[in-house]
């Protein structure tokens, strides 16, 4: 098998690559939405946030068969490199997946990224490879998904009680695209609050999140066919931004939604903000998206409180991810 780079204009590539997505999902995660092309080339040009990863294809007689790919961070965690790594269902177990790993982290090195991480869904094949390559077990993730249909009768009256009883010195703003330009600055600290949310036994650094780096997650998901939706809190005296949740819709699959960041600022939890947030996120996409019928969401197994407003909505489990971690 050789390992080469992979750049977003290579489109034959990148059509392999997503071939190759699709026929891990169908065995691995047959719940998962595999990539389209246009969400696999934003993210090779602009990754999550401004940031793309690196790409490798691993390519036998001509196909793909392998994919690594590497991410990390001019921003903060310097000396940490991510990696994704998938091998085609019928090429396992043939040491394809250890050479990908070799590759990336002989790359992770040059670049002087001295912990790695790398994570997969919940089986003995992830926990073997993960723990045979010398590293340790740091963190369950579980992936939900609510179906609209699903969400129970009661739950927009809790909603109206959380506001009414506890909300009160709030008000709510929702907004499709991009964030007004005289919300930026206030922004970077809102989005910095998700540094509260636990990672357990994985070291990260706090994230740090400048208005260039905002502006390139928005133009990032725009690139991978995703329309975002927010909807902030912000505490009436003072006008202070205290708390977000945003939902990103693609393009090529409106059906479904993927729930990104929900947080609220420390001074001011206590007031029910998340399940106001998360409510009021739920009637403004039944009204600009009507046809999004599920919302897919990720949140630390250890993270009760978002778990337990997730479960008051309706969002039931559709796997679990495992995340590892190695120094050196």
């Amino acid at each position: 098998m050789d390992i080469v780079r992979v750049t977003p204009d290579d489109t034959a590539t990148v059509d392999q690559l997503v071939g190759l997505s699709e026929a891990i999902v169908k065995v691995d995660c047959p719940w998962e939405h595999p990539f389209t092309r246009t969400r696999l080339t934003g993210m090779l040009r602009y990754g999550w946030d401004g940031e793309p990863p690196e790409q490798y294809a691993g390519v036998l007689e001509g196909h793909v068969i392998g994919s690594a790919r590497l991410w990390t961070s001019d921003y903060d965690n310097l000396d940490l490199a991510w990696f994704d790594l998938g091998v085609h269902p019928d090429h396992r177990r043939r040491g394809h997946g250890t050479a990908l790993l070799a590759a990336v982290t002989e790359r992770a090195r040059e670049l002087g990224r001295s912990s790695t991480g790398i994570g997969g869904w919940e089986s003995a094949a992830t926990r073997g490879f993960a723990e045979g390559a010398g590293f340790t077990f740091g963190q369950e993730e579980v992936a939900r998904r609510l179906d609209v249909d699903d969400v129970p009768d009661g739950f927009a009256e809790l909603v109206d009680r959380a506001r009414r009883d506890h909300a009160g010195a709030y008000e709510f703003l929702t907004m499709s695209g991009p964030v007004p330009q005289e919300l930026l600055a206030q922004m970077t600290d809102l989005q910095a609050a998700i540094n509260d949310a636990p990672w357990d036994d994985i070291d990260m650094e706090p994230e740090v999140f400048p208005i260039e780096r905002l502006l390139g997650y928005e133009q990032a998901q725009a690139a991978s066919g995703r329309r975002l939706h927010r909807v902030i809190a912000r505490h009436a005296a003072t006008g202070e931004l205290v708390g977000h949740t945003i939902v990103a819709v693609s393009g090529e699959r409106p059906d479904y939604g993927d729930q990104q960041d929900t947080t609220v600022v420390r001074e001011h939890r206590g007031h029910r903000l998340g399940i106001v947030l998360k409510g009021l996120m739920l009637d403004y996409l039944r009204r600009v998206e009507p046809q999004c019928r599920s919302f897919d969401t990720w949140n630390a197994a250890s993270n009760d409180h978002m778990i337990a407003v997730n479960e008051a909505m309706g969002f039931h489990v559709i796997g679990r991810s495992l995340a590892y971690q190695r120094k050196g």
